[in-house]
């Protein structure tokens, strides 16, 4: 449900662009990293202790209307970045593309047969500048948020049959337990605030409260000694390609949390565990994986452009994103388009 970093040994989100060079698949290259986060394969995750069970309840089979709400100041070329990543879910891009990474997810199915959709639309967007909740929120103030914007004039629309809400806070709000225990998380509005129940996710920014949690690896962990991450890229594991570690730490996280809200939207569909308050979902399967040989604190395989970025996946306009991999149900274990196998 939460996009959870609190872990010592694997912290990873990544994301990337870089104009096209080719239509070429890209080398594949083991990312070098500090020898100290170096682990050997691990077979991306696969265990026969993994208990994925579906438990009755909906998927997001239904094309997918997202409305995002800017909460706070954003920098447009950030929101940029964002709105590309969305489009790309349900674009063409070189493969592997992020449309090709949602093909995984889009395996999960209802007690129907119906799968998760493919189609996916970025519908409206609402920018809450005022900060309508203020600038320290609780987990309860994301549906506070979601109900200003559908009551404002002009109001976001209120999409109770295939609406999804994304809300994403900017670098100078503060969020319960962000940036401590979790990067992102997933649930349902309550009809007594909302007014009806829809899905929503809320993702923050962390390129200043927290990069070395939530943007890693493009910043350092906090335990690791390093200094936080620069414009110019120094002092970064790696580079962010879309120029911002904080935007492309984002990606990841959102990626993340959109796989575990279509395929878990209320809670009660797929996830691990016996515990449905705190259930282990497709995407937390797979935490710092993001290519072949990936986990225990080693990215895995990826490719790297001409500027040396890493990223594995391609989007529209060009760009390239790392995005982490989730659990392949079929082959019973963590996935992605730029696997080597």
């Amino acid at each position: 449900m939460a996009m959870n970093y609190i872990s010592v040994q694997a912290i990873v989100h990544l994301h990337h662009k870089g104009a096209k060079e080719s239509n070429k698949i890209p080398p594949p290259l083991s990312w070098s990293q500090n020898q100290q986060y170096n682990r050997p394969i691990n077979f991306e995750g696969s265990s026969d202790l993994v208990d994925l069970q579906y438990h009755m309840g909906p998927v997001l089979a239904s094309p997918i209307n997202i409305y995002i709400i800017w909460y706070g100041l954003w920098n447009p070329n950030h929101r940029a970045t964002i709105r590309d990543f969305i489009y790309s879910l349900s674009s063409s891009a070189p493969y592997p593309s992020v449309s090709d990474w949602w093909r995984t997810i889009q395996l999960y199915t209802d007690q129907t047969g119906s799968n998760i959709t493919g189609s996916i639309s970025l519908s409206d967007e609402f920018y809450d500048d005022k900060y309508s909740q203020g600038r320290y929120l609780t987990r309860l103030s994301m549906q506070n948020i979601i109900e200003n914007a559908v009551s404002s004039l002009p109001p976001l629309p209120l999409n109770y049959r295939n609406g999804l809400y994304l809300v994403l806070t900017s670098s100078d709000v503060q969020v319960q337990e962000f940036c401590r225990a979790v990067c992102g998380f997933h649930y349902f509005t309550f009809p007594a605030i909302v007014g009806v129940t829809v899905p929503y996710a809320w993702v923050g920014y962390s390129g200043t409260q927290c990069p070395g949690m939530c943007a890693y690896p493009f910043a350092w962990p906090n335990y690791s000694g390093k200094p936080p991450p620069s414009s110019n890229g120094a002092n970064n594991i790696m580079s962010a390609p879309n120029g911002d570690a904080g935007t492309d730490g984002m990606i990841s996280v959102i990626a993340h949390e959109l796989a575990e809200v279509s395929s878990n939207p209320l809670v009660n569909a797929w996830y691990a565990g016996d515990n449905p308050t705190a259930p282990t979902e497709i995407a937390d399967l797979c935490v710092g994986v993001y290519g072949s040989g990936g986990g225990g604190g080693f990215v895995g395989a990826v490719y790297k452009d001409s500027w040396g970025n890493g990223y594995n996946v391609n989007g529209v306009k060009g760009r390239r994103f790392l995005v982490q991999w989730v659990w392949n149900p079929v082959k019973g274990r963590c996935f992605g388009p730029n696997a080597m196998n």
